[in-house]
């Protein structure tokens, strides 16, 4: 089968012929539909090569598809069920710990299932197991956001867009910073309150800096030089949950932080995937995506670096 995997050495991903997966005990093998594109993606390219256990290493952690075979251990499954994977469970994380879903199939343990309801399109059942799950855990689950609550949402990507469209429908006040204005009206269209280009900007009256701004909750989904920027917005008591992992260290200014709680939010659960499910199938969130066909994953992922993507990018597969 066809599978798109790291190599190591900084390589671009390549396009391999793969043995098929086999499922062990407590696994089923799906026949991937439609599989996410991710910044974490490239970041596992960058840093693979100290951490991956194997190379080459199949990618791809952001999945859907149909189960065709399935383990003997395999309980409340079953040939044919459309499922999405999630990638942060039971399981050790696709893509850079176990082989992912940008191959024609993949092995997923049977308690990192969610299932795809009726009706729903299986790009954005494969973006809700990562983008969906990730965001919505950050800002409902782990941030807490409700009705009456400044929140503000640092990023309008493939995460940012979901996580902000969940926190309207929680209720809170919503702003975006995101430096691409070219998705200000898509993010003014969900429902946020007002969009500025940097986090920066959300600080510009705070007088004393220990003290805070005055946002309830910032969560970050970009991770770049925007941390700091969350925790001087933040008011003293108030919350910033960090999500983006734009660069692979921070650094804080000790005082910022005193008095404030600050968050790093990983992945989420299978719940999580399927109440981002329904809201999507019933048409709460509609994030912005663009399908690509499988063999473009590798330039899907060139156009992910070079900032050149609005939303999320699919890989879809044939149906």
């Amino acid at each position: 089968m066809r599978a798109w995997q790291y190599e190591g050495g900084g390589a671009p991903i390549a396009l391999n012929e793969v043995a098929e997966p086999q499922p062990g005990p407590t696994q089923v093998v799906i026949d991937v539909k439609a599989a996410g594109l991710c910044h974490s993606d490239i970041m596992y390219m960058e840093t693979g090569d100290a951490v991956m256990p194997f190379l080459p290493m199949t990618q791809g952690h952001e999945n859907a598809g149909v189960i065709s075979a399935i383990g003997a251990e395999v309980t409340g499954f079953r040939i044919g069920d459309v499922v999405g994977v999630n990638s942060a469970g039971v399981q050790l994380p696709l893509g850079m710990f176990t082989p992912g879903g940008f191959a024609d199939k993949l092995a997923a343990d049977y308690r990192d299932l969610a299932r795809v309801p009726a009706g729903l399109d299986l790009s954005l059942a494969a973006l809700a197991t990562d983008a969906g799950m990730t965001s919505y855990h950050a800002i409902i689950k782990a941030g807490g956001a409700r009705s009456g609550m400044k929140v503000g949402v640092i990023g309008f990507g493939g995460l940012g867009q979901i996580g902000a469209r969940a926190a309207v429908l929680a209720g809170a006040q919503v702003h975006v910073a995101e430096m691409k204005e070219d998705v200000w009206p898509i993010a003014l269209e969900a429902g946020v309150v007002d969009c500025v280009r940097d986090a920066d900007e959300w600080a510009e009256d705070v007088v004393n800096p220990m003290a805070g701004g005055s946002f309830d909750l910032i969560v970050d989904y970009a991770g770049f030089d925007t941390t700091q920027k969350a925790v001087n917005a933040v008011k003293r008591g108030g919350t910033v949950v960090q999500v983006g992992l734009g660069k692979p260290t921070m650094t804080l200014i000790t005082p910022t932080i005193l008095g404030k709680t600050l968050i790093g939010s990983l992945g989420g659960t299978v719940t999580d995937i399927e109440e981002v499910f329904d809201l999507m199938l019933r048409g709460e969130i509609t994030p912005v995506y663009t399908e690509i066909p499988f063999d473009e994953i590798g330039a899907g992922l060139d156009r992910l670096k070079n900032n050149e993507v609005t939303g999320r990018l699919v890989a879809r597969f044939g149906d």
